[in-house]
């Protein structure tokens, strides 16, 4: 194995980078703490708040195991299940921080260990300083940073500094052939699930790779088929306890007795088919990549339901300069580092192990931002690598070092201008929050609320109540939830809220809507003439057994047009049922007798038109609503022209038009949030707030 020389590769000497590089990533993680640590809005108990609406998740969960809250909410797990709930919890214990405390901080003091199995593999391939530089850039680059924020509290604290600690192990195992390095992968493998199942794909390919690997260049080796089987082992689809006892049983046999050759390959061979068998791997690996390359409507039964990963940012193809950005913060780092990598693998052909994980960054091309986390670490360590490399011709030490400190550094500048510039908010306001909390004081924990599933999280943590889809369970039921929320006629929306929630609990949680509809069943229904029944006919509900509420808060109005996909849909034939418009803005300009709203929109004032692109639509009605002094909502009505198609609202308190056709202006939401005009037979106001409606249904 090659070495690189590039300064002190004592073991004291990587204790001290590692300190330092952790340091570094931490307090880089303040910064948005100190942007945002004076913005009143964005704390709740005395303490800033997430950024992140999966972190609510974890959070109630933990409030589950810690304070015995949520008992009637089914699905939130074990508080053993999953690592970020148990180290939450553990760390909530044995602490006396709070926590909301905990779950604000936890992302940067888990995230930033990732400098340890960066610095430890430039040690395992001679310079500890070589592999400090790559954590300085590993840690912070942009894509790893978005994803681990002080703030951003869930899984992906785990996305890439835990394979950063399988792959050291790996290239140790594999470079030194030492049993106890073998141990550790497998180790590390195994809990690796408990920590970040969402990448257990990743794990098999870098898995298998070894396996590969060692079969073609040290077949002739018994260390080959033993390090093979408790690998094998560690990646199998069993209880996680006898993986344990039979890593630990294999590893002390190893060490105390010598097999022959050919009865470990064949104990390997077999080892290996049973990892395949029980893991589900080729099917787990395409179930995975499918779920990013097909985007249309469900087909799986009789009804044809709109895909939610048309809709996720995250799931969408993005040009080269953005994949680029996030893996390293730049094209020219990008290029680099692929050139780093490649000249890695030539003089250390042991870093094909890494593939995987760079591969799965060039993949997010196709698949979206989420697989470019993945690659940040590697490509740290393989751009440095590649400043090492044309640092041999310098005649000294410190010259070496101090032109691989300067590179380092410009990789470094656009990743930390980006940090200053990222300046996301918490995900809800105080004001947002403390409606919230006074809704947890109204009910039981048994209610349940029907909103959107973006808000389903935050409302288990702070409301204190139950959702039909949240952030985890976006199925067929968007389809329920979005129709209640869009549909114009508010008898079925408060009869389609009671009869959901009241099926969801009494058939044991399983999907409303195709409990309902009978989806592939030879007795499906006709959902228009069911939804038609719900708005005029005679209906028998079931019996209440617990409220249901409807939760319409004013941020839902950015992803109206979103929702409403969702239920304008024919079930049968996945073709939308209409062209609803709704354009809403903050950002205007007045010019006197125009209002430019943006994207070709225009409110020509002295025609009494709104310009839509070349196309001119006379304006319906002009609705101003705003709030006077003691918070009475004011509604100031003018009709331009009767039975024109598109209004618009001026949301003064807000300073914010809405641009939208009869369709919108009729639905659930913009009768109920923005006009606060409600069926009193069929809903009660439980707080009204400028920010926040909550209604509870009556029926």
């Amino acid at each position: 194995m090659q070495k690189i020389d590039l300064g002190n590769n004592q073991l004291k000497s990587a204790i001290i980078f590692m300190a330092i590089a952790y340091l570094f990533s931490f307090a880089i993680r303040m910064i948005w703490v100190w942007q945002m640590g004076d913005i009143e809005a964005f704390h709740w108990n005395g303490q800033l708040m997430i950024n992140t609406n999966d972190g609510y998740y974890f959070g109630s969960a933990s409030q589950k195991a810690l304070e015995g809250l949520h008992q009637y909410n089914p699905r939130l797990p074990d508080w053993l299940s999953s690592g970020v709930i148990f180290f939450t919890v553990i760390f909530a214990k044995i602490t006396p921080f709070s926590l909301d405390t905990i779950m604000l901080y936890m992302p940067s003091v888990i995230s930033s260990l990732v400098v340890i199995p960066i610095i430890l593999i430039g040690r395992l391939y001679g310079s500890a300083m070589f592999g400090f530089f790559a954590a300085l850039i590993g840690s912070i680059a942009w894509s790893y940073y978005n994803r681990t924020m002080t703030g951003y509290y869930d899984t992906d604290m785990f996305s890439a500094m835990m394979p950063m600690f399988i792959l050291y192990f790996l290239l140790g195992t594999l470079e030194t052939e030492r049993r106890h390095f073998m141990l550790l992968s497998s180790l590390t493998i195994m809990i690796y699930p408990f920590l970040y199942d969402s990448g257990l794909s990743l794990i098999y390919a870098m898995g298998l790779l070894y396996m590969g690997y060692m079969f073609l260049f040290h077949r002739d080796e018994n260390f080959t088929y033993e390090s093979t089987i408790l690998i094998a082992i560690a990646l199998m689809g069993i209880a996680v306890w006898v993986k344990f006892f039979l890593i630990i049983a294999l590893y002390l046999l190893f060490s105390r007795t010598q097999f022959e050759r050919s009865k470990l390959a064949l104990a390997a061979l077999a080892v290996v088919i049973l990892f395949l068998y029980t893991g589900n791997v080729f099917h787990l690996v395409w179930a995975k990549f499918s779920t990013y390359f097909y985007r249309g409507v469900d087909e799986s039964g009789g009804l044809k339901f709109y895909e939610v990963a048309q809709t996720v940012r995250e799931a969408g193809r993005i040009p080269f300069e953005t994949m680029a950005n996030r893996i390293i913060g730049s094209s020219l780092g990008v290029i680099l580092a692929l050139a780093g990598y490649i000249l890695l693998v030539i003089r250390h052909r042991g870093f094909i192990l890494a593939l995987p994980l760079i591969g799965i960054g060039i993949f997010s091309l196709w698949g979206g931002l989420r697989f470019t986390v993945y690659a940040v670490p590697v490509a740290a360590i393989s751009v440095v690598y590649l400043f090492y490399f044309a640092s041999r011709y310098m005649q000294t030490l410190s010259a070496r070092i101090a032109l691989v400190a300067i590179l380092s550094a410009g990789i470094i500048y656009p990743n930390i201008t980006h940090i200053k510039g990222y300046k996301v908010p918490t995900v809800f306001t105080t004001p947002e929050v403390a409606a919230l909390d006074d809704l947890s004081k109204i009910g039981s924990e048994k209610d349940y609320i029907i909103t959107w599933w973006d808000y389903g999280y935050p409302l288990w943590y702070y409301g204190k109540k139950n959702t039909l889809i949240d952030g985890g369970k976006h199925n067929h039921d968007n389809f329920i939830a979005s129709e209640i929320l869009l549909t114009p006629s508010q008898q079925e929306a408060a009869r389609l809220s009671r009869i959901a929630i009241e099926t969801y609990v009494s058939s044991d949680y399983k999907v409303v809507a195709d409990t309902l509809f009978k989806n592939g069943e030879p007795d499906q229904i006709d959902v228009g003439s069911y939804l038609e029944n719900l708005r005029y006919g005679d209906v028998a509900l079931p019996a209440k057994t617990r409220d249901v509420y409807l939760y319409l808060p004013m941020r839902m109005l950015d992803i109206l047009p979103t929702v409403k996909v969702f239920s304008n849909i024919d079930l049968e034939t996945g073709a939308p049922l209409s062209q609803p418009f709704l354009y809403s803005t903050q950002r205007f300009r007045d010019s006197g007798n125009t209002i430019q709203f943006g994207n070709g929109i225009a409110l020509l004032k002295n025609e009494g038109a709104v310009q839509i692109g070349s196309q001119k639509v006379p304006l319906g009605e002009f609705i101003k609503v705003g709030y006077n002094k003691q918070g009475k909502l004011l509604v100031n009505r003018q009709t331009i022209t009767p039975m024109s198609r598109i209004s618009v609202i001026y949301l003064e308190s807000f300073q914010r038009f809405i641009i939208l056709d009869n369709e919108y202006l009729s639905s659930t939401y913009i009768q109920m949030f923005v006009f606060e005009n409600y069926d009193h037979a069929l809903f009660e106001p439980v707080i009204l707030t400028p920010q926040t409606k909550i209604y509870r249904v009556k029926i």
